[in-house]
C-alpha cells in the first residue's frame, strides 16, 4: 500500500484520508518519542558564579545655571546641581545598559522630506556615589559619579543569586 501515491483525479477522497492518517500517525509517534526522553529523573545542583574582576565606571553630568527655573541665583544653582546629577546618572545608565535609537524618514519625490532620530536610555542604577559637584566657569555646574561594579554585584546578590550547574545526578 502506498500512502503517498498521487492520484490524477482531483476529487479522490480516499487518497486524502490516507495522507491525513499517515501524517497523524507520524505526529503521534514523534510525540511519544519526545515524551520518553522527559521521563528520566534527575537532580541538578547549582552554584553561584562570580566575575574575575569588576570595573569602575564613572560619569560626569553638566547643567547650565542661568536656564534653570528659580527666582534667585541660589535657587537656580541648586536646580543646576540636581540637573547635573541626573545627567550623570543618565550617562551611567547609558554605559551600563546602552542607548536605544529609533529613526524615521519620509521621502517625497525622491527627496527626504522629514527625518526624525530619537534616543532613549532606560535602566536602574544602584550603588553609585557622588564623587564631587562643582561649578565650571561662570554658568555651568558639573557632578561626577562613580559606580563600583563590585558593589553593584553585591547588591545584585541580595536580590537574585546567579547560578550555574555544579552537578547533575540521574536516577
Amino acid at each position: 500500500m502506498n500512502f503517498f501515491k498521487r492520484t490524477e483525479t482531483s476529487g479522490n477522497k480516499t487518497s486524502d484520508i490516507r495522507r491525513k492518517g499517515c501524517l497523524l500517525c507520524l505526529l503521534a509517534i514523534s510525540t511519544m518519542l519526545g515524551a520518553c526522553s522527559s521521563i528520566v529523573d534527575k537532580h541538578v545542583e547549582w552554584e553561584t558564579v562570580e566575575p574575575e574582576q569588576y570595573p569602575m565606571i564613572s560619569a560626569v553630568g553638566y547643567a547650565p545655571i542661568a536656564t534653570q527655573r528659580g527666582q534667585t541665583d541660589t535657587e537656580k544653582m541648586l536646580m543646576a546641581v540636581k540637573a547635573s546629577k541626573l545627567e550623570a546618572y543618565r550617562e551611567l545608565a547609558e554605559q551600563v545598559y546602552g542607548q536605544r535609537l529609533s529613526g524615521e524618514q519620509s521621502i517625497s519625490n525622491l527627496v527626504i522630506d522629514n527625518e526624525v532620530l530619537k534616543a532613549s536610555v532606560d535602566g536602574v542604577i544602584r550603588g553609585a556615589e557622588v564623587v564631587k559637584s562643582y561649578p565650571v566657569g561662570e554658568d555651568t555646574y558639573a557632578t561626577e559619579l562613580s559606580l563600583d561594579m563590585q558593589r553593584v554585584y553585591d547588591i545584585y546578590l541580595t536580590m537574585a543569586k546567579p547560578k550555574r550547574i555544579r552537578a547533575v545526578k540521574y536516577y
